[in-house]
């Protein structure tokens, strides 16, 4: 079930901290585009599938930088590491001794990792929907118009402070809560958090073929 929504967690990526000033969900990711360069963070997450059994929850930290570089690192109960270098996504299981490498692929390219980042497009690749409060959040919903995406949809929720929790549902029906917290704007950032060499020992899973030399947007 880890593996699984490996891809899935890239949509979870540069999402935007939000202006107080800002009242609705779309102001707010809005004020957020503006000047963002990499961001840091923690998160909880549970998922339940489509049965509605739900699965262990986590605990962990992600750091991004524009345009497309993300670590995704879970702590708790299990560890996995994914890093997108830019061009290509690694999975890395520590108690399976395990690395599971893919592209980056033009899917990836439309999902909200790089659309909220960019909101010229957002509107293009998604039918945006304002949803109102719910638990003290404002919502935004957004709905893929293109139909191969893995997500169904994903539901944004901004507090005053920024993004504060994220719902998204696959096409099998699977869901995943993610809450955020402690979110650092523009950190200084190494580039070896966006760069990944599989341990020794460990059994590489997919095509390592083409990998660049990554240089990374700002931080050091």
């Amino acid at each position: 079930m880890k593996i699984r929504f490996a891809t899935l967690l890239l949509t979870l990526c540069l999402v935007p901290l939000a202006s107080q000033a800002a009242q609705t969900a779309r102001a707010r990711l809005d004020a957020f585009a503006h000047d963002l360069h990499a961001l840091r963070g923690d998160f909880t997450q549970t998922l339940t599938d489509a049965n509605g059994r739900s699965g262990q929850t986590s605990q962990g930290t992600v750091a991004l930088q524009a345009p497309r570089q993300f670590r995704w690192q879970t702590k708790t109960p299990y560890q996995q590491l994914i890093v997108a270098d830019g061009s290509h996504v690694w999975t890395y299981d520590p108690d399976l001794e395990q690395v599971t490498v893919q592209a980056q692929s033009l899917q990836e390219a439309h999902s909200p990792l790089t659309v909220l980042t960019d909101p010229g497009r957002l509107d293009k690749e998604f039918k945006v929907t304002e949803l109102g409060t719910r638990d003290g959040l404002q919502w935004l919903q957004l709905s893929p118009r293109d139909n191969a995406q893995n997500i169904q949809s994903a539901q944004l929720g901004f507090d005053a402070n920024g993004l504060a929790e994220m719902q998204f549902t696959d096409r099998l029906g699977a869901k995943s809560v993610i809450r955020f917290s402690h979110w650092q704007r523009n950190p200084p950032m190494s580039s070896a958090l966006f760069t990944f060499t599989p341990p020794k020992g460990a059994d590489v899973i997919g095509d390592t073929s083409g990998v660049p030399e990554v240089h990374p947007l700002g931080g050091s």
